[in-house]
């Protein structure tokens, strides 16, 4: 079982977090085998979703990888895959080291957008249960910081991920760093140096990902970039055209200076997007943003010429009642 101060898990999803150093100046080809990978690993069965991190700065080129399946014999599957063996020799030139990986069992939804750190803790069998105990102390110093979103323990998976794996988040990075370079945390590190051999840590994150949220109790991948431009276009478009017809209009007739009014309205189309329409729109999208399964690509056109009509709709609606 999973201890966690997030959301309740699915028990039954499973996902593995990648991460490889690339070689400087191999960035491209890096990324086109990763678009190859995500193609094949669609075929496999319960595949739900995948994310790609690129680094961050100072990260060592490191780029994580994130892919989800309904269940663990799913994963499993795809992880001892010939097919997979063999994307993974055609991806080592292109690597400085060989890629880490932890495999998560079960997992609770991200709702909130933020900066997730990954920790890999290889701990004795003998010393399970007082890692645990360890780990609570860990969670409950982790609360008093600023910025922590949730954290969730996953046990060794028997023949797939021997180590232990924690994982958890923080609104921002500069939070997060507060937390890891922390006294607190270095006093923790060394009253449990004894409970495991070594630790490993990386950071994920995403920027966009608080726009992009799903059915609760679900984890499914975020959608690739243009399908979300595509969606936000959706829902910026009339609404910058409504608030230049209502807001900006009056604040214009009051005399209100344009370089003041246009950061009024940027307020006010931040605020609608983030907390009324792009809720709303994914939540009608959904099927097509985040397709859970193996979808062919009839859905993904199908959901882009949907989005079209819905431009062009827009487009008439605004352009009869303006003119």
């Amino acid at each position: 079982m999973n201890r966690s101060a997030t959301p309740s898990a699915r028990e039954d999803s499973a996902t593995v977090v990648t991460s490889q150093k690339v070689r400087r100046g191999f960035d491209d080809d890096y990324q086109s085998w990763q678009e190859k990978t995500n193609r094949i690993v669609q075929r496999f069965e319960g595949f739900e979703g995948t994310e790609l991190y690129p680094p961050s700065a100072g990260a060592d080129n490191e780029w994580t990888v994130v892919f989800r399946f309904s269940r663990m014999d799913q994963l499993a599957a795809w992880l001892d895959s010939g097919t997979r063996r063999e994307l993974l020799d055609e991806e080592r030139p292109l690597l400085e080291e060989e890629p880490t990986q932890e495999v998560l069992a079960g997992g609770a939804p991200a709702e909130e957008s933020g900066v997730t750190a990954v920790i890999s803790h290889d701990v004795p069998p003998e010393r399970a249960e007082d890692f645990e105990r360890w780990q609570e102390k860990v969670l409950k110093a982790q609360q008093s910081f600023p910025g922590f979103m949730g954290s969730e323990m996953f046990r060794p998976v028997p023949g797939i991920q021997e180590n232990w794996v924690v994982a958890f988040r923080y609104d921002t990075r500069e939070h997060l760093d507060r937390w890891l370079d922390s006294g607190t945390r270095e006093k923790l590190l060394k009253e449990g140096s004894g409970l495991f051999r070594s630790f490993d840590v990386r950071k994920v994150g995403s920027a966009f990902s608080g726009w992009f949220r799903f059915e609760e109790g679900t984890e499914k991948g975020i959608p690739p970039n243009w399908k979300q431009a595509m969606t936000v276009l959706l829902a910026l478009y009339p609404t910058v055209m409504v608030l230049n017809l209502t807001v900006g209009f009056e604040l214009d007739n009051v005399g209100v200076p344009a370089w003041f009014g246009i950061f009024v309205g940027n307020i006010c189309s931040v605020a609608l997007l983030t907390w009324v329409l792009m809720p709303l729109v994914t939540r009608a999208f959904d099927r097509w943003l985040a397709p859970r399964g193996r979808p062919g690509i009839r859905l993904h056109v199908a959901g882009a010429l949907v989005v079209v009509a819905c431009y062009l709709l827009l487009l008439v609606i605004f352009g009869l009642t303006t003119s």
